[in-house]
């Protein structure tokens, strides 16, 4: 019987994060040839995941150029798969996500007739622009996809409602929540951490396309109210490299004592901030699955969510993106230990840790049987 060859496609940092467990869980089986494509749609923050699992790629892409948008990361990405797609011939192509590099990359390989795993599928919002395009790139790859790998039950059913084949899909957890075990360690320090020993830690991130403007501005500035009126908290924002985000934040936070802007955080420093805070706020999606699995309560600012799981759930609260209703929600958490405790102690709906395993399981099953 002929070795199957796995292709794996990702370029975000968040993308890295939930592949690289992945990829290491098909090597460690050592039953298909694995090969790793990476698009460097995050140039710097995707190395700094990489290194942290040890994943080294057979090829890169370098899509990343200056001031590259949408038509670049896209066209570029679909282009780069053509030449890899014809010499490797894999298998199956997995991709990750809602990201354009997901978009394209399965684009591409349904041009190759490869069959299209989709790690992490069934996430929907039923907004095109919120979030975007992230949305748009989720449902259309949901569209040509052969499995697809559903973190959670009501994941499963938007596919069912949407005439996927039910026995393509699979519930299993999501592997973001597997990363955890590699990164997270009980003696972990940093200096930033040092700095808010003492105080309650609020982990901040923010850099959704559609925040930016009045938005952000508004989230900045009830998160700067809240270090400011309560002399117990710290905030630390590893701000990302996007550099209108870069701007609104200087312009916002800057200036305040109890706010750290820092650089961009390796996955392995950044899970052990998470595990370390006492709150975080966020507009990003995966830290949504992975805070709960720490026990921290996440304030999501955003209108929408792909993750209502969450939210029903209690480890979520959906604030928007107003400075009042932000500043609100956080200082109720501040001040009421009750609610603060529900949202600690709600059950994570994102998995135990074992989706990698899940996933590898039934390529090994699906590939076989097509032998």
């Amino acid at each position: 019987m002929a070795e199957k060859e796995v292709l794996l496609v990702f370029g975000t940092r968040p993308e890295a994060i939930k592949m690289c467990p992945l990829v290491l869980e098909l090597k460690r089986r050592g039953h298909m040839n694995v090969k790793v494509c990476v698009t460097g749609q995050h140039r710097e923050m995707l190395q700094q995941v990489l290194h942290t699992f040890g994943v080294v790629p057979d090829y890169d892409l370098h899509v990343m150029k200056e001031g590259q948008d949408l038509y670049d990361v896209t066209s570029r990405v679909l282009l780069g798969m053509r030449d890899i797609l014809v010499q490797e011939k894999p298998d199956v192509v997995l991709v990750h996500g809602d990201t354009s590099t997901a978009f394209a990359a399965c684009l591409a390989a349904f041009y190759a007739h490869v069959p299209v795993g989709h790690v992490e599928a069934g996430l929907r919002t039923y907004d095109l622009e919120s979030p975007y395009p992230e949305e748009y790139n989720r449902q259309a790859i949901g569209i040509s996809a052969r499995w697809h790998f559903a973190p959670t039950q009501a994941a499963r059913e938007h596919l069912l409602r949407e005439g996927k084949d039910p026995a393509r899909i699979y519930v299993t957890g999501n592997t973001g929540i597997d990363a955890l075990q590699t990164t997270v360690r009980p003696d972990y320090s940093h200096p930033e951490l040092d700095w808010a020993r003492d105080s309650r830690l609020l982990v901040i991130t923010a850099h959704r396309r559609e925040n930016l403007g009045q938005p952000m501005r508004e989230m900045f500035r009830a998160i700067r109210r809240i270090a400011e009126d309560f002399p117990n908290v710290k905030a630390v924002y590893p701000i990302h490299l996007n550099p209108l985000v870069r701007q609104i934040a200087a312009e916002e936070l800057q200036g305040c004592d109890s706010i750290h802007l820092i650089e961009p955080l390796p996955a392995e420093d950044f899970h052990n901030f998470l595990n370390r805070s006492y709150l975080i706020l966020t507009d990003s999606g995966g830290i949504q699955e992975e805070a709960p699995a720490l026990g921290k309560p996440v304030l999501v600012m955003r209108n929408t969510t792909e993750r209502p799981e969450g939210v029903a759930a209690g480890t979520l609260k959906l604030t928007g993106t107003g400075e009042a209703a932000i500043y609100s929600a956080c200082r109720t958490l501040l001040e009421d230990l009750e609610a603060y405790r529900l949202m600690a102690q709600a059950k994570n709906p994102y998995g135990d840790g074992t989706a990698s395993r899940q996933i590898v399981d039934i390529l090994e099953r699906e590939l076989h049987a097509q032998a």
